[in-house]
């Protein structure tokens, strides 16, 4: 008797084992794929720029300054004084732009009566012509205005200085700003004229400043797949400055998305891969390269490997591989 027990032990321990090893399911718990909607908000980062700028020259080099009447930090208006300049060479102009219209003035009754040829007094018309240009300009630039209204952020020289190549000031127009952003084609048909954009600096993290999309680039740059989109941000209380480093938030409305649980998602060691679970046909877990989007509270928008309706495996995922049998725990 104590043998036939021994013999039937042993005989149920072998078929118990020969069917767990015919049969390794893994239990894991499964979610399926749904659809809703995403909302596309993008964050771009850049740097704030002055909305307009200008070197202020005078059109001829080599002219003394006679007074710079502005300072760094000082605000301009538009068409503002802003340097004179030494008025000697135009007042020396003008002596002789008088001496060569009295010659024409001398000449052109002479030229009437036939005493001089029609080429003479064509050269005398040439010279006055060119010492009324010379004078024009030099009286043009005597007074240096501004182009715009906003800060003088440089100045290069001081009175009495000899102006060379470098600009004498430099304006910036800091209300408004602009933040040139570089955003991805396919964002292209989202994006509109004076659309709201809010825009963040790390300097000031409670705050939210606000502008709008003011020129779209008409073309893509074919070695990053990206356009320009140029964001006008009001700065009346000079708050922003140029140069600061600004994250800008384009809400780009909403699509339909594929949304599985974050958990499903696995990390490639090593590689930038994004991996889950699929449980197909007859419980058998079938691995898939995904696309990742944005997170949705605890849901991951997947661009691409799945579809709408398909079951994702949810844990037990460090004893899954491609083609495993699975066994799906029902709550």
């Amino acid at each position: 008797m104590l043998f036939a027990a021994v013999a039937s032990t042993a005989c149920v321990s072998r078929t118990t084992t020969t069917d767990v090893a015919a049969d390794p399911r893994v239990l894991t718990k499964s979610a399926a794929v749904e659809t809703a909607a995403v909302r596309l908000t993008e964050e771009f980062t850049s740097e704030i720029e002055p909305y307009k700028e200008n070197d202020i020259t005078p059109a001829a080099a080599g002219v003394h300054i006679d007074r710079i009447l502005v300072d760094v930090g000082d605000k301009v208006q538009a068409g503002q004084l802003l340097v004179t300049l030494d008025p000697t060479q135009y007042t020396q102009a003008r002596v002789q732009l008088k001496t060569v219209e009295d010659d024409y003035n001398r000449l052109l009754p002479v030229y009437k009566a036939g005493g001089i040829s029609a080429q003479q007094i064509e050269q005398a018309k040439a010279q006055l012509d060119v010492q009324r240009e010379v004078v024009a300009n030099l009286k043009k630039n005597i007074e240096v205005r501004s182009p715009i209204s906003g800060v003088v952020t440089a100045r290069n020289y001081e009175s009495g200085d000899l102006f060379a190549a470098q600009p004498i000031l430099h304006v910036m127009q800091i209300d408004p700003l602009k933040v040139v952003v570089n955003i991805s084609e396919q964002y292209f048909p989202n994006v509109r004229l004076g659309m709201p954009v809010e825009l963040m600096v790390d300097i000031f993290p409670d705050k939210t400043f606000t502008g709008a999309v003011s020129l779209i680039y008409p073309a893509l740059d074919p070695a990053t797949r990206t356009f320009k989109v140029e964001v006008r941000v009001p700065n009346a209380d000079r708050t922003l400055r140029p140069g600061m480093y600004a994250r800008t938030i384009f809400d780009l409305g909403e699509k339909q998305g594929a949304l599985v649980p974050d958990v499903a998602i696995q990390k490639q060691v090593g590689t930038a891969e994004r991996y889950l679970y699929v449980i197909v046909g007859d419980s058998v877990a079938e691995r898939r390269a995904v696309k990742q989007g944005r997170q949705v509270g605890d849901r991951v928008d997947v661009l691409s490997g799945v579809e709408p309706g398909e079951q994702v495996a949810v844990t037990a995922l460090s004893k899954l591989f491609d083609g495993a049998k699975v066994t799906i725990k029902q709550d």
